[in-house]
């Protein structure tokens, strides 16, 4: 860490090192926010059968199952929805449309 004798330099250095040190984070996330966003408005099908996806966790095919999201937004905020299987039906509608 740096060392600074006056108080209100100490404040910008520590705000610096700090956005240094996480800018590969917070890249990373920044990412993640804008592939979220390009997603949110996606449709999925109202004829998938998320129980025949065999990528899902047993949980996410229940709970999609259940509450037949329109959107892919709408999938990602099901509790019980990972991430991980967000991105699976991303990968699977993109592939449909194709």
């Amino acid at each position: 860490m740096f060392k600074c004798d006056k108080p209100e330099n100490h404040e910008v250095l520590v705000e610096s090192e700090s956005t240094i040190k996480y800018q590969g984070y917070i890249k990373r996330q920044e990412k993640h926010i804008e592939q979220m966003k390009k997603h949110e408005n996606k449709k999925i099908p109202p004829d998938i059968d998320y129980k025949k996806i065999s990528s899902l966790s047993n949980e996410a095919r229940e709970k999609l199952s259940f509450v037949c999201p329109q959107t892919l937004g709408q999938a990602s905020r099901v509790s019980g929805v990972t991430p991980a299987d967000t991105s699976v039906l991303a990968v699977l509608l993109t592939k449909r449309t194709q």
